[in-house]
């Protein structure tokens, strides 16, 4: 696969995954279109080259990192595209478990209050 094709798979990946609320850009996004370029085929080729993991492997190993560094705002995003990828609230309430213990209970509250509101918001719509 070439760099062209390489940028294109990511970005497919990233909308699969992520949908339009993951892949639009805010009005007036100061981020440079090269820095965005990188960081999707960075990020996400990871995703377009596929291997013995799936999207929802992918999905909740992300929750889970994401947890572990405190990005909140990246948690939130991934969680609300996690049942595109196949993660289901049952997976992800066993997810909350595994962070509580292995990243302390810091990072388990703060999963755990940011799940709360993107199934609140989930509802209500």
């Amino acid at each position: 696969m070439d760099d062209g094709e390489w940028r294109r798979a990511a970005g497919a990946a990233r909308a699969q995954v992520l949908g339009d609320d993951g892949t639009r850009l805010p009005p007036g996004d100061p981020v440079p279109a090269e820095f965005r370029e990188y960081l999707v085929s960075v990020a996400w080729g990871a995703w377009a080259r596929g291997g013995p993991l799936d999207n929802r492997d992918r999905s909740l190993l992300v929750l889970a990192m994401t947890a572990a560094l405190g990005r909140m705002d990246r948690f939130r995003l991934r969680l609300g595209a996690a049942p595109r990828a196949g993660v289901t609230d049952a997976e992800v309430d066993e997810l909350l478990f595994q962070i509580t213990a292995c990243c302390g209970a810091p990072a388990g509250n703060s999963a755990r209050t940011a799940v709360r509101e993107v199934r609140g918001a989930r509802e209500r719509t």
